[in-house]
């Protein structure tokens, strides 16, 4: 069985497709995977480091308004469907899995043109416009949420929820706690600002943190470049958080995020009480609204450093609090959804 995933541009696109190669590889020890990306995005460390052969392609950016840098991504993606065509062709995959990212356009139409399978999955709540763009040529379409299914074809689509990485449930405390040189007796924050828009989320957080570290300790994962110098021992700052994550997770009484689905979705998988701070005038804000019932969201024009104290200081002494958000965030989304589209995945091959 032969695989090819594709997408990229944000970490958000790939952690989906990486969760499923998984799934994969557990029924079918022999599947072989290639990864089709861009040239310029996170993708390429996360899928070497996953010891999948990765190749790249030009992908021009899909914009639902004018701009001059249109005119150059449609040369950019022609190129892309050329050299995704000529990919597709070496390996000669069953099937092409992507959960969204301009990048993974070309690859879509050039496989369905070579009469391979491809799957797409509808990660956030609002449909995106490079899905938008595969769903004709896509033979079964999977989204997280019910409501999704309002926008693409009843005939070929299915809801299944969001897959998540496997690993992300094997934290454990006790080694959260010893590596992050952690106070057990203290209540523990995750923050986690994600590659888009963490620049604000990361100034209120840096704004707020004398009073914070009052009555917690925090740990802050800010994206690459946008590390927070701070030296208090009950301060704990990363660009990014690989295989520590899942532990990270684990000590977390309390997590702070932006709305990226890629992460809420690893939060409802593992019930975890969260503040949700959408990224301003973006698909975000429709995500966080999908969580209003599960979880405490705030936009991040409403808030300022001292009420984002106020919250957290009154929500991590409030144990009743913490216990209805973690019961609540885990109901917003279907259950095992690596199983699910695996499964459909095996069906269409079929």
């Amino acid at each position: 069985m032969k695989v090819c995933l594709t997408g990229g541009g944000t970490g958000g696109s790939v952690t989906p497709l990486l969760a499923l190669q998984q799934e994969i590889k557990k029924r079918e020890p022999a599947a072989e995977f290639l990864f089709i990306g861009g040239k310029t995005g996170p993708e390429a460390a996360m899928v070497k480091s996953a010891k999948i052969i990765y190749k790249s392609i030009d992908a021009g950016k899909l914009r639902r308004y004018f701009s001059l840098q249109n005119f150059a991504d449609i040369i950019k993606t022609t190129q892309g469907y050329f050299q995704a065509r000529t990919l597709l062709k070496q390996f000669d995959p069953q099937v092409i899995l992507s959960a969204g990212s301009y990048i993974a356009v070309p690859v879509t139409i050039a496989g369905r043109e070579l009469g391979i399978k491809s799957f797409i999955h509808q990660l956030d709540y609002k449909k995106g416009l490079a899905n938008k763009l595969m769903a004709p040529f896509a033979n079964r379409v999977t989204v997280g949420f019910r409501k999704s299914l309002r926008d693409f074809s009843r005939e070929k689509t299915i809801v299944t929820g969001n897959p998540v990485r496997p690993e992300i449930l094997q934290g454990n405390r006790e080694e959260g706690i010893h590596k992050f040189k952690l106070d057990k007796n203290i209540p523990t924050i995750l923050i986690i600002g994600g590659g888009t828009g963490a620049v604000e989320l990361n100034k209120l957080v840096s704004s707020a943190l004398p009073n914070l570290i009052k009555h917690c300790q925090i740990i802050q994962v800010t994206g690459s470049g946008k590390k927070i110098k701070d030296k208090n021992p009950r301060f704990h700052c990363f660009e990014f958080l690989h295989e520590d994550l899942k532990d990270a997770y684990a000590v977390a009484d309390l997590v702070i995020s932006r709305a990226g689905m890629g992460v809420l979705s690893e939060l409802a998988v593992l019930g975890l009480p969260s503040i949700i701070i959408p990224y301003p005038k973006s698909h975000q804000v429709d995500n966080a609204k999908m969580f209003e019932d599960a979880a405490l969201v705030f936009q991040q024009g409403g808030l300022n450093p001292q009420k984002l104290y106020a919250v957290v200081k009154e929500l991590i002494t409030n144990k009743d609090k913490l216990a209805w958000l973690s019961k609540n965030i885990k109901e917003v989304l279907p259950k095992r959804a690596n199983q699910r589209i695996v499964d459909l995945i095996f069906e269409e091959l079929k």
